[in-house]
């Protein structure tokens, strides 16, 4: 018997306005396609508060994966869609002679939650991958209320049914400290590398001796930048700060007015968000990529900027932190704006450093994470669920 996948995400591809989760959901899927795996993604046409502008409620080819766009009601995170939950209940029942796997990434919007009460009630086996929302920190930050009111009402029996997938040790813990599931997995993010793969000539920072950092992220209170502001200003060495990303605009002007009051603002370019197939070549020309988080389950962008031999600094609450430890491809720091700050002069003195890892991380991580290896860890994932229902 043939095996489908069907992913059910509230957003993909692209709206990149979503950052790293768009990407690893997309690459994830076209890779199982290229795998021969029968993979179908529904999703809705959220772009941020406006919406993609694609046909909805119509299948379409997206990079080799079948995807149909759904109508959403809700221009917020809830991304309500009867639409697709009706696409998804005739998907089920048409795929009745396949063996079924309803994949859901991310969770706390409707489109998940609601997905996966219809994959239960249809006895079909769900992994869901949280995409570092089932955290104490989440659950606690932002729509703390609404979050609760869910989980207590059908959010908590709900992820009983699920087989979580993760991506890092520390998210796995994250998610044992908030709940129990039936079963979790470690499988790390599947991430391009068009620029390491196609373009034989690297590209280095200018000489210079300004120290040349980027942050290259979606820009909210998560990302800790006001503990990096706080840190920058008080270290020793003539640095700037490129910060790419977009976010809610109250948000990022309350960020400008610290910069200002911290008499930093001059040092920091302010550059929006960069198309995917720019930001390889923008990393490649800083010196040291910042990512001073509160919690990140994964973080792309650590391993795209290793792709490009950029050095990286990050929080102890990134999920890749033991990795890049574990390598020596840059430096870890807490969550202090004295630990920051010394690691980043750290960053600045150890010259030959971030030199051995500008020669030797892109092969590294080209090994690492093999596209090919790891999708076979995601297929043995969803045969071991079908064939426990055989």
């Amino acid at each position: 018997m043939s095996i489908k996948i069907l992913q059910i995400t509230a957003a993909y591809k692209p709206a990149y306005i979503y950052g790293g989760p768009t990407m690893s959901v997309s690459k994830l899927c076209e890779a199982l396609v290229e795998a021969g795996i029968d993979t179908e993604v529904l999703t809705t046409t959220a772009n941020g508060k406006t919406e993609l502008a694609v046909e909805p409620n119509k299948t379409t080819q997206i990079d080799g994966v079948e995807v149909t766009y759904y109508q959403r009601l809700t221009k917020d995170h809830t991304h309500f869609s009867p639409a697709l939950f009706s696409g998804l209940r005739k998907k089920i029942k048409i795929s009745s002679k396949l063996q079924l796997v309803v994949h859901i990434h991310a969770w706390w919007n409707l489109v998940s939650i609601f997905s996966c009460a219809i994959a239960k009630w249809c006895n079909v086996p769900v992994v869901l991958s949280p995409r570092g929302m089932l955290t104490n920190y989440t659950a606690g930050n932002r729509n703390s209320g609404f979050k609760s009111m869910i989980h207590q009402l059908m959010g908590k029996s709900l992820l009983k049914y699920c087989h979580i997938h993760v991506t890092s040790e520390k998210e796995q813990q994250d998610v044992l400290d908030f709940i129990q599931p039936k079963s979790i997995t470690i499988i790390p993010n599947l991430v391009n590398f068009p620029f390491v793969q196609q373009n034989n000539q690297k590209v280095a920072p200018a000489k210079s001796a300004v120290f040349k950092l980027i942050f290259l992220s979606r820009i909210e209170e998560k990302k800790g930048l006001e503990l990096l502001f706080d840190a920058l200003a008080l270290v020793e060495f003539d640095w700037e700060l490129t910060i790419a990303g977009s976010g809610e605009e109250v948000y990022v002007k309350s960020l400008r007015l610290k910069t200002e009051s911290l008499n930093i603002a001059k040092r920091i370019k302010w550059i929006g968000q960069v198309n995917n197939e720019d930001k390889f070549q923008l990393i490649a020309k800083h010196d040291l990529l910042a990512l001073t988080s509160h919690n990140e389950n994964f973080a792309n962008v650590i391993i795209e900027s290793l792709s490009v031999g950029t050095p990286v600094l990050l929080s102890d609450q990134v999920g890749l932190f033991d990795y890049v430890q574990q390598k020596d491809l840059g430096w870890v720091t807490q969550l202090t704006i004295e630990d920051i700050q010394k690691k980043l002069a750290l960053a600045y003195q150890q010259e030959e450093t971030r030199l051995k890892i500008k020669a030797m991380a892109p092969q590294i991580i080209l090994a690492d994470f093999n596209s090919g290896t790891l999708i076979n860890r995601y297929i043995k994932l969803y045969l071991n669920l079908t064939n426990a229902r055989l």
